[in-house]
């Protein structure tokens, strides 16, 4: 008898392949180049491993130690013995699950007071898997229809444009005034016009201090400018702040969120710069308070706990430990405790800034039409330059001349960008820095040429 009249199977060797799928039915944004952005740059990098690079924001590698993650894990181990936790409650909260909100909103909460002068609930915190998370969460939570739109300052994270297009949000760039920071009159001018189109506008997203890409930095004027206009327009504010501890000078900016009087900011933090990247940690202050049509209030903070549960279910329990004892054994003041790293990067980009200065005095700047930026502190710098800096520019340069950076045309959601370059100093020493820069100088002069 055959196998088709027994209904028998004829074997994996007989079966028919499952047919190729078709990139134009999958979601539009994976065909979108911003999402190839980092990728690209992660694979150039690898490609030519010995090149120089000015291209990651990453923390530099010296300020880490493996055996610390022990010594913090430790401390917060002894932390929990002494708020009284029996072994059994200890091994909860490190094995399980836990709470989708987290598990150290407490000792997050107290930094924020030291750090930043910030009055926060720990339950109106929210532990993410990085920053990233919390933007993805953020948005979706308050953008309910296809006509709402996110306000961006443009140049912009390309993080957060990327989580818009996952999520099908309309971004509207808003420029960046000669300060520093989103226009407030072009905040205006942006959210009337998306009114005009029928949409709403909803938030604006902002890095108040040295801002990536750009370095910029807003003055404390302007700060309260953009906090007014926002009001008028009813936009939220979304604000990520993952440099403002590596300023050049002393003294400490306010965030938009310590002169927040109207609970109109949704704080992102991040522990990647401050602790370091591994530890994927981030958080959210979501103080907004949300009331539902029966009338019972809850925190923006409970809602967003609701949308982790079905992304990451919770942000794991032993990222949040090791942060957390590296929390206790500095006192909860992250600020001190990166004081270190601070003046090495306030170093690097003053080398680099002299360098540049070194390498391309007045005169040619001028014949050649370069410039850059001057940024007040930050891992930063953005170069005018008088040729396309796109990808193939860039792995040109890291093939023929051993030095790598990033362009700057994936920062502009609506176009722009394509004769400027960014380098981060973050991650090199002062002498790689030289070095470099007199490599880039060649590539330069050659590509002007």
């Amino acid at each position: 008898m055959s196998a088709a009249a027994t209904g028998a199977t004829t074997g994996p060797e007989t079966a028919p392949e499952t047919a190729p799928l078709l990139l134009g039915e999958l979601h539009a944004s994976l065909a979108d180049p911003l999402l190839d952005a980092m990728t690209f740059l992660n694979e150039v990098t690898e490609r030519y491993p010995d090149a120089l690079s000015f291209a990651p924001g990453r923390p530099h590698e010296g300020f880490f130690e493996p055996e610390s993650v022990h010594e913090y894990l430790d401390a917060y181990l002894a932390h929990l013995a002494d708020r009284g936790l029996s072994r059994s409650a200890v091994r909860s909260a490190l094995f399980q699950y836990g709470p989708t909100k987290g598990i150290i909103a407490d000792l997050v909460a107290r930094t924020l007071a030291n750090d930043e002068g910030l009055d926060v609930a720990p339950e109106s915190l929210v532990l993410t898997v990085g920053a990233q998370e919390g933007m993805l969460l953020v948005l979706r939570a308050l953008c309910a229809t296809p006509e709402d739109v996110l306000l961006v300052s443009s140049p912009c994270y390309v993080g957060v444009t990327g989580a818009a297009r996952l999520l099908d949000l309309a971004t509207v760039p808003v420029p960046e005034g000669p300060g520093g920071g989103p226009d407030p009159q072009a905040v205006h001018e942006a959210a009337r016009a998306v009114r005009a189109s029928g949409r709403r506008p909803r938030a604006l997203y902002v890095v108040p201090d040295f801002a990536n890409p750009s370095g910029t930095s807003m003055p404390v004027e302007a700060r309260a400018g953009l906090l007014a206009a926002a009001a008028e327009e009813g936009l939220l504010v979304i604000e990520d702040n993952p440099y403002g501890f590596f300023a050049r000078g002393p003294g400490a900016r306010p965030t938009l969120k310590a002169l927040d009087r109207r609970r109109q900011v949704v704080y992102l933090g991040s522990f990647a710069k401050t602790c370091f990247p591994g530890a994927r940690l981030g958080y959210v202050v979501a103080d907004q308070e949300v009331v539902t049509p029966a009338g019972r209030t809850s925190l923006l903070a409970d809602e967003l706990a609701k949308l982790k549960s079905m992304t990451t279910v919770n942000t794991p329990a032993l990222s949040q430990a090791v942060i957390g004892g590296l929390l206790l054994r500095h006192d909860c003041r992250l600020r001190a405790a990166n004081a270190p790293a601070s003046a090495y990067y306030a170093a690097n980009l003053a080398a680099l800034l002299r360098e540049l200065e070194r390498q391309f005095p007045a005169a040619e700047r001028a014949r050649l039409g370069l410039s850059w930026t001057e940024p007040e502190g930050g891992f930063f710098v953005v170069l005018d330059v008088p040729f396309t800096a796109d990808q193939a520019a860039m792995e040109r340069c890291a093939r023929d001349h051993g030095v790598l950076w990033t362009p700057m045309a994936a920062f502009y959601p609506a176009g722009g960008g394509e004769r400027r370059l960014r380098l981060s100093i973050s991650a090199l020493s002062e002498q790689q820095i030289e070095a470099g820069v007199a490599r880039l100088a060649d590539f330069v002069r050659e590509s002007a040429g």
